[in-house]
């Protein structure tokens, strides 16, 4: 589990996609990369917006990766390009500090996380001058985990550029903190599965001690990703983050109800460990002690004896410093109740038994329902997504990813996934031009990939 990222020897004139990298590189920079990195996106399975509360989460890296060409130089500069001709070429001197506009969430101030990540990781004073031309496959703004797995790419090749070292936990950690600069408070699965990723197995991720389990997926079952066309860019709204606070004035409630000290906890799993209860237990507390209509700010500053001043600087992020209204009831049950299903999830996985693909479903079916019931991170275009993939033969799909757009994960047995396709690709996407268009990079049958690695030519 603590050991480095791999260093893999590949033959570029039999990789089509890193031959046209590499021609993109030289016709840019006049010279050839010394190396590459890839980090790949991920699909939740199951498990989602609870990372941030300290809960397992049971993620798998699919193919669609982030790919980058390096060379490292005596410019004093960085400068990046991009395959993909919408994103503009940056440029950034290396003696400078590194300036993350969190305002205007563009893609190079996502490769600049990872820098700055490794930069302070190390104390690096002056980084080493960089060439970079990055090339991706993972559909942006799409619940996929584009984002994260630039930071990841770019965190990887700048500590091999400057001769660094760190373990795949390391690195993981140090890109979700890095990755917090763009402004999203993410609890670090993206990064985490990025990073350790295997071959052909789902993992359980646990972050008290960061940790990844493998999870045998049942056979006879494959997951389809089907996006539903609308874009979700978390940095660039405030939904993400207020679900973030609501979960932290959440924990701070239940804590005073129940004699904690609320300014030792942030995340609703700490609430659970320090009262020893189950999850059944933690879910009768919150109807207990969490009414469902929403709190005003006057309410939660009056039961946890703080001022509006604590309030907007101890509890509530740059971006929602206007929300005046939080569902602290239904946040709270969704997040324990996911955590639930998580490990519900992993305990079917594990016994392998008759009957298992179905029980899946039913909990995936679970997690869309409360993603989209208590949690209210759906959308319409996602909800009906869903519908679709139900009636076109999926045992369970949900909502993958942050939500308000983006991604469905659909499992299909094996001997419908064909038509299951053709079904979706029928009702959602033909009848509509703009994502029929999209159709071929947006439904896709999926498999678990492996980790970030280092790429060398031979």
């Amino acid at each position: 589990m603590a050991s480095n990222p791999p260093k893999l020897k590949i033959e570029i004139t039999s990789n089509e996609r890193l031959k046209n990298l590499k021609d993109h590189f030289e016709a840019k920079f006049g010279e050839s990369p010394l190396f590459y990195t890839c980090a790949p996106g991920r699909v939740n399975l199951i498990g989602e917006h609870i990372d941030y509360c300290g809960y397992s989460v049971l993620p798998m890296a699919i193919e669609q990766n982030i790919l980058a060409a390096v060379c490292v130089n005596n410019s004093g500069t960085i400068q990046l390009a991009n395959t993909n001709p919408q994103y503009q070429d940056f440029k950034v001197s290396c003696s400078e500090d590194i300036i993350i506009d969190r305002e205007n969430p563009k893609w190079y101030y996502y490769f600049l996380c990872g820098v700055k990540g490794i930069q302070e990781k190390f104390g690096i004073g002056r980084l080493a001058g960089m060439s970079c031309v990055v090339d991706g496959t993972v559909p942006p703004s799409s619940g996929l985990s584009s984002s994260s797995a630039l930071v990841c790419c770019s965190g990887l090749l700048t500590m091999e550029a400057n001769q660094k070292s760190l373990s795949k936990v390391d690195l993981a950690e140090i890109c979700t903190k890095s990755e917090r600069y763009i402004g999203t408070e993410g609890g670090g699965m993206d990064q985490s599965i990025s990073f350790l990723a295997e071959k052909g197995t789902a993992k359980l991720i646990e972050f008290q001690l960061l940790r990844a389990t493998d999870v045998k997926l049942p056979d006879g079952a494959v997951f389809v990703i089907s996006n539903c066309c609308v874009e979700m860019n978390k940095a660039a709204s405030s939904h993400y983050n207020i679900r973030v606070v609501e979960c932290r004035i959440a924990t701070k409630m239940l804590a005073q109800a129940r004699g904690l000290d609320p300014s030792r906890l942030m995340k609703l799993s700490q609430v659970q460990t320090e009262l020893k209860a189950s999850l059944e237990e933690m879910l009768a507390l919150v109807d207990e002690v969490l009414h469902p209509e929403p709190y005003s700010r006057e309410e939660i500053c009056k039961v946890l004896g703080i001022t509006t001043e604590q309030m907007c600087a101890e509890l509530l992020s740059a971006n929602t410093q206007h929300v005046t209204n939080f569902k602290l009831h239904q946040r709270a049950k969704h997040v324990y109740g996911e955590a639930e299903r998580v490990m519900r999830f992993k305990s079917i996985c594990d016994a392998g038994a008759a009957g298992s693909i179905t029980l899946l479903g039913e909990l995936m079916n679970q997690s869309h329902a409360s993603c989209r019931d208590q949690y209210e991170c759906s959308c319409p275009e996602l909800d009906r997504l869903v519908d679709i993939c139900l009636k076109s033969g999926a045992v369970g799909s949900r909502l993958t990813g942050a939500g308000w757009g983006g991604c469905a994960v659909s499992m299909v047995t094996s001997e419908k996934a064909a038509s299951f396709l053709q079904a979706v690709r029928d009702a959602y996407y033909t009848p509509d031009p703009r994502r029929a268009a999209m159709e071929k990079q947006s439904l896709f049958v999926t498999k678990p990939a492996g980790g970030a690695a280092v790429l060398l030519e031979e």
